[in-house]
């Protein structure tokens, strides 16, 4: 694989898309720092001018992850509207096309055991990206009488938990997890038969 270098003294986005590359290849704890300096074109006494730990490289790659990851959801909510059910499923694919699209970042965020309480910063990004789901499922639960109505961080949680599933098992290529049906079939009718024992959309005719 070909050094990726750096441009413009811009030694430590190289680094992190360093570790992104290898993060991918070979897992979030099979690199060392000395390979993400050498995938970067530095030396390793380099890299602790910006990390001063692969803890710390990796959760910058998190931190950029979860940048992404809100912005992505904030759109997919955004483009949903003015339907509250519409943005509620958006935002549920939008999670299955992050995992695929940016397969690193999403290791560095959920796979990697670095909290996302590590630092302010990356607490205040996922804060933000979750938010954007519970916003989604307040919404949308509007429609549930109060009685009835569960809290929409459950609500979310339950969303998240069934999405990061499907990826995990299904959208990842997991060893030995196979399904006769595209993951994104699985989310969307996975939430249709959470949503309809809410009573949010009718039953199957």
């Amino acid at each position: 694989m070909p050094k990726r270098g750096y441009h413009h003294g811009n030694l430590r986005q190289a680094l992190v898309d360093a570790a992104l590359e290898l993060i991918e290849e070979k897992g979030p704890t099979g690199f060392t720092l000395s390979e993400a300096a050498k995938q970067a074109g530095v030396t390793p006494a380099a890299v602790y001018r910006h990390f001063d730990g692969r803890e710390a490289l990796i959760a910058e790659a998190a931190r950029q992850g979860y940048a992404v990851f809100a912005d992505l959801m904030e759109y997919a909510y955004e483009s949903g509207q003015p339907s509250a059910l519409a943005a509620f499923e958006a935002t549920g694919r939008a999670y299955l096309a992050f995992a695929r699209k940016y397969p690193g970042h999403y290791i560095a965020m959920f796979e990697s055991g670095i909290s996302v309480n590590r630092s302010a910063d990356l607490a205040a990004v996922a804060h933000r990206a979750w938010g954007v789901l519970e916003r989604a499922a307040a919404d949308l639960s509007q429609h549930i009488p109060a009685d009835r109505r569960p809290p929409a961080s459950m609500f979310s949680a339950h969303i998240w938990a069934m999405s990061h599933g499907v990826v995990e098992l299904f959208a990842r290529n997991s060893p030995g997890n196979t399904s006769p049906f595209p993951p994104e079939d699985l989310l969307e009718t996975g939430i249709g038969v959470y949503l309809r024992g809410l009573g949010l959309i009718p039953p199957d005719s």
